[in-house]
């Protein structure tokens, strides 16, 4: 039997879902056909065993597949988010993308001590560090281009992460739903983390819709926020998304101290140095929490997936470190680190 068919048309008052956007490559092409015309993708073995599994094409399909889970696209059957030919291709699309990341941190530590230690230490050298550069010499224009590609995370913020809440039990769970209701604003709709995120874009002069700047976002940006829903979407790697979050909060605090610098150094406004501000505090506690309660709690229930913790935090470093390398060569040839740059 057929489902009926439900495209995501809001409710009254609620934002509009996202525009679908053009695809990149083949197998993006074939999700946008697919989701435009509600028939199963046509794809190629062919370019599923060519597609670069760090590349324009592989990551924005799997952008695209995955959004089905959050909000969907304007236009498009809500039911396609579990279509089974959908499903099989972001089947296909993860074997490449998890194989590229097991490959590329093979060589790293596969404890959560050896891999959370030099995290918790300031380097000395910052001169790779994007949020040092942003704080000391970046302008405005970079600034605005740091928070249009951050968009499509931010604008979700926490909602990838709280997949993981009913695959823990206990001590980890307890703490993981602290850190989350922090995170949305502990009961105040107007401090969600998100909403915070929309008004430091607004102070920027940028478009706050969620997944605005899809269209504009490479390879390397998508792929960090793959990463999320990729490790969220799977129970079998809930260890990897506890790392991975992890990760995320133990280096948050020190990076939006230099951010919030950044942002007033540039008069960015208000309302873009309070994000940042917010998250120096905010994230020094989470980081806390989450080190000895979530991932101590995990690991005294499931001590087997400590390998997976320190997996989820190195899949995270080397996914960041690429963008961040990304952006600073384009800044540093006079060029737009987007697609396409953003309107002066």
């Amino acid at each position: 039997m057929t489902a009926p068919t439900r495209t995501a048309v809001p409710a009254a008052g609620a934002a509009p879902a996202p525009v679908l956007v053009e695809g990149r490559g083949p197998l993006s092409r074939a999700v946008v056909d697919a989701l435009r015309g509600g028939r199963p993708p046509a794809h190629t073995t062919a370019a599923l065993l060519k597609a670069d599994p760090w590349g324009e094409d592989l990551q924005l399909a799997l952008y695209l597949l995955y959004e089905l889970h959050y909000r969907g696209f304007a236009g498009v059957d809500e039911a396609l988010e579990w279509d089974p030919d959908l499903l099989r291709l972001r089947r296909a699309l993860e074997d490449r993308f998890g194989h590229a990341l097991r490959s590329e941190t093979a060589d790293t530590p596969g404890t959560v001590a050896e891999a959370f230690g030099p995290l918790l230490v300031e380097p000395v050298d910052l001169s790779g560090s994007l949020s040092h550069h942003l704080e000391t010499e970046g302008e405005l224009w970079q600034l605005r281009e740091y928070a249009a590609l951050r968009s499509l995370y931010h604008l979700k913020e926490a909602d990838p992460h709280a997949w993981v809440i009913p695959r823990l039990g206990g001590r980890a769970k307890a703490a993981m739903v602290a850190i989350e209701y922090d995170e949305f604003g502990a009961g105040n709709p107007e401090r969600i983390h998100a909403r915070l995120f929309a008004d430091l874009m607004d102070d920027l002069g940028l478009d706050t819709a969620y997944g605005r700047y899809l269209d504009q976002a490479p390879a390397p940006l998508l792929a960090t926020v793959n990463l999320m829903s990729f490790l969220g979407l799977h129970r079998a790697l809930r260890g990897a998304l506890v790392g991975h979050f992890a990760c995320v909060e133990v280096t948050s605090s020190p990076g939006s101290r230099r951010l919030a610098k950044a942002m007033r150094r540039c008069g960015a406004g208000p309302a873009a140095e309070h994000f940042y501000a917010e998250h120096v505090e905010a994230d020094a506690v989470h980081e806390q929490v989450v080190r000895h309660e979530v991932i101590g709690g995990l690991l005294a229930d499931e001590p087997h997936l400590e390998a997976d913790v320190a997996f989820g935090c190195a899949a995270t470093v080397l996914l960041e470190d690429r963008l961040a390398a990304h952006i600073r060569s384009e800044w540093s040839q006079g060029r737009s680190a987007l697609r396409t740059p953003l309107p002066t």
